[in-house]
């Protein structure tokens, strides 16, 4: 591992360098939002996009979101250090300065701005960087460390690329990328809030408030099925406004259910390992909703 010392001087190998700044970019987030862009340019095409349009999107929608993670981490730098879950991020360890990092973050956002506007749409673009700005300023500069809500309103970023996905498409936007739009936002929060119960020391430990570091466990666990109960009737008005066919009715309806019942099961009996299978179920429940969504289209237009 290396150390904070050995990046001083100056002797942090290129290959540990480049995993660093791959590591300020957050891919398995980074991974997730890329699951809910593609699924809704199907959606929106009504059958299968241009496969380089799907590319510029990704490409763009990747650099954007890896800049904003990028931030974030700069920002965090002095609560990363204190944090079991984060002690080994390239800023903490020293593998990358907070002020490469920064220009690495602004390089991300410019390359992804111009990348989307001439391979894209300018509102694609615009989206993009209107959800960094809100990521970074609203809720880690603002809410993070102010409000036990900070995940439910700054989560909000999280759910920007289906609109960018949509726009992609269409050049515009509709009620159903505003109702996938809403899906996100109401998954985020139990999402977030499940994988935060098994860490709520470390929150208590840097004053950060999330729901979890200021509640007990079943007022959080009461709060996360209530969001699962939520996500069920959004997504059938999605399902209903965007006229989806019958396999998508029945997998959103199955794997909506499964999603509240492990939540329920939380709230029966709450304890860490009943809210990470709350939280590795959640990643399952989006993976497998949005891959419903493109293959129900296809399926709805060669049969």
């Amino acid at each position: 591992m290396t150390s904070v010392s050995a990046a001083v001087g100056g002797s942090v190998p290129w290959r540990a360098k480049l995993r660093g700044y791959l590591a300020l970019t957050k891919p398995r987030i980074v991974e997730l939002l890329l699951v809910t862009t593609v699924p809704t340019m199907f959606v929106a095409k009504g059958g299968v996009p241009s496969v380089w349009l799907m590319l510029a999107t990704v490409v763009g929608g990747s650099l954007a979101a890896g800049g904003a993670n990028a931030v974030n981490m700069v920002v965090d730098q002095d609560i990363d250090r204190v944090m079991q879950r984060t002690k080994q991020r390239p800023l903490v360890t020293g593998v990358v300065t907070p002020r490469a990092a920064l220009v690495f973050a602004v390089t991300l956002e410019v390359l992804a701005f111009v990348e989307l506007t001439l391979a894209v749409n300018l509102l694609s673009a615009v989206l993009a960087l209107a959800a960094t700005a809100f990521y970074v300023f609203v809720y880690t500069l603002w809410l993070k460390r102010t409000s036990s809500q900070n995940i439910v309103i700054g989560g909000a970023a999280g759910a920007v690329p289906v609109l960018v996905g949509w726009a992609a498409v269409t050049g515009h936007l509709a009620w159903p990328p505003l109702l996938l739009f809403a899906l996100i936002f109401l998954w985020t929060p139990p999402h977030f809030w499940a994988l935060a119960i098994r860490y709520r020391e470390d929150y208590r430990a840097v004053e950060v408030p999330m729901l979890p570091a200021v509640r007990s466990v079943p007022q959080v666990a009461r709060q996360i099925l209530a969001y699962t109960l939520a996500l069920l009737v959004v997504t059938g008005l999605f399902a209903w406004d965007a006229h989806m066919g019958v396999l998508f009715g029945v997998v959103a309806g199955l794997d909506g259910l499964g999603f509240c019942w492990l939540a329920w099961r939380l709230l029966a009996r709450p304890s860490t390992e009943r809210a990470m299978a709350v939280f590795h179920a959640s990643i399952s429940y989006v993976t497998v909703l949005f891959a419903a969504m493109a293959l129900d289209t296809v399926v709805r237009i060669h049969w």
